[in-house]
């Protein structure tokens, strides 16, 4: 049996605006960091630029701070 996308799962993988309104960021940044390397990885398909929903999570939680001094 193949799992598959359903409305209440998250997409395997996302569009850079997903990802961008995921992380409250813009597109245009979500971009940036694509090309300095400092985002999320990310995968190309062809001209397309996806992202694996569980690695923006992790790469998210890797980023978390107790407080501003950090």
């Amino acid at each position: 049996m193949h799992a598959t996308a359903t409305e209440n799962q998250t997409p395997l993988f996302l569009t850079e605006q997903q990802v961008a309104e995921f992380l409250c960021q813009s597109v245009r940044t979500i971009q940036k960091w694509r090309f300095i390397g400092s985002g999320p990885c990310f995968y190309k398909f062809g001209q397309s630029v996806r992202y694996r929903s569980d690695e923006v999570i992790a790469w998210a939680h890797a980023r978390r701070k107790a407080h501003t001094s950090q």
